[in-house]
């Protein structure tokens, strides 16, 4: 069964400097449908006006991936790491027992846009870590590239829960296919373009949830970045 989430009914935040599109409940947005699908509790389409961003604050027990579309996020925290991630590049923070970080927007010209992903470990309290990589084009157009993973496998980053991050590029005559294992649940966002998946028109900021489902087939595809998140299904 596939179930979509239009763009245009995700919650919304706008502080001036920032604008945020929330797939799943957070920060002032409540919605007791969506508070997140299996291990997956966040997914915020974010925009940082130049020169702002969010001072030092706390995590803790929870898998955050930032995943930078347009500009540069500058990220420090109190495990000694100060980067800067740009387009292409991931990071993945194990928040474990706890950690303090900001994330600002690197330029003061330009505005930064990043999807702010987490979920839920498989285990508590471990010690932070910190794992930043760039995963180019070539390896995304027309085929899903794995970006993270539960072990780390093809070069991927590592997150503490079962879950595979995969990400394709599909334009044009591009037909990519996507297989489900039993037991397996999905959920779909489409970070630009738009696309045909299994006959169903998504486009930009479209989430779907996929269960019960052993293939998805994307086709159609119009300057369409996607990822897939392949997690276990959960009691």
């Amino acid at each position: 069964m596939i179930v979509i989430r239009k763009s245009d009914e995700r919650g919304q935040t706008d502080l001036g400097w920032l604008k945020s599109m929330h797939t799943f409940s957070f920060g002032f947005y409540r919605s007791s449908e969506h508070r997140g699908f299996e291990t997956l509790r966040v997914i915020n389409d974010d925009w940082v006006e130049p020169g702002e961003g969010f001072a030092t604050h706390s995590h803790d027990n929870m898998e955050i991936i930032s995943y930078v579309l347009e500009g540069a996020l500058e990220h420090k925290d109190s495990m000694g790491n100060g980067s800067v991630i740009r387009p292409g590049e991931i990071q993945r923070m194990s928040a474990g027992s706890g950690v303090t970080h900001s994330e600002y927007n690197h330029s003061n010209d330009e505005k930064l846009h990043f999807l702010q992903i987490w979920f839920r470990p498989n285990v508590r309290d471990i010690e932070p870590s910190y794992e930043q990589r760039e995963f180019v084009a070539a390896d995304k157009r027309g085929r899903f590239c794995l970006v993270a993973s539960s072990d780390g496998r093809d070069q991927s980053l590592r997150l503490h829960q079962d879950v595979a991050m995969s990400v394709a590029l599909i334009d044009g005559d591009e037909r990519v296919a996507y297989t489900l294992k039993s037991n397996r649940a999905a959920w779909v966002h489409v970070v630009t373009g738009r696309v045909m998946m299994n006959g169903m028109s998504l486009c930009t900021g479209d989430g779907a949830s996929v269960t019960n489902t052993d293939e998805l087939l994307f086709e159609g595809g119009e300057a369409c970045e996607v990822i897939v998140f392949d997690m276990s299904v959960t009691a």
